[in-house]
């Protein structure tokens, strides 16, 4: 992805975000997919309640951010919006998200690490990681996190 489709991607969320907070939902996640032709803005959102998502939650988040992207009209010529709420892959970006998956398994990536294992416990802004029996504690914002596994029941 390149810069422009990065800052692209920032104000997206920012947009998104501004519209969507007010009515009880986080936006984890934008993502243009198909960039330099017809462009689809892919945005995962959950409820800032926890519950799960509904059919009418991402119908109601659609029109307001649908709404909101017509007016400040963020991307040239014509592009597909598609709300999800988060799924299997879900993006995990805060302490909150990582406390609500502990004994499930997380794919982590930065500079250094980059592996796949149980989210062990969170403590303040510190996740630790059970990677083949050691213990690896990261800081928050300090690695891109994802679930690697679907829970049995929602979280």
């Amino acid at each position: 992805m390149n810069s422009s489709v990065n800052n692209n991607s920032d104000q997206l969320h920012r947009l998104a975000d501004g519209v969507l907070r007010p009515l009880g939902y986080e936006v984890l996640d934008v993502q243009v997919q198909n960039p330099g032709r017809r462009p689809i803005v892919v945005i995962r959102m959950d409820r800032l309640d926890e519950q799960p998502v509904t059919v009418e939650n991402l119908e109601q988040a659609s029109r307001a951010v649908g709404a909101e992207f017509d007016r400040a009209d963020p991307i040239s010529g014509e592009y597909r919006l598609e709300l999800e709420s988060p799924g299997a892959k879900r993006p995990l970006t805060r302490a909150r998200h990582f406390e609500r998956m502990v004994g499930l398994k997380a794919r982590v990536r930065n500079g250094e690490h980059s592996f796949t294992a149980p989210i062990k416990g969170v403590e303040g802004e510190q996740v630790t990681f059970d990677v083949s029996g050691e213990d690896v504690t990261l800081t928050v914002g300090s690695f891109q996190g994802n679930l690697a596994e679907f829970p049995d029941r929602h979280r």
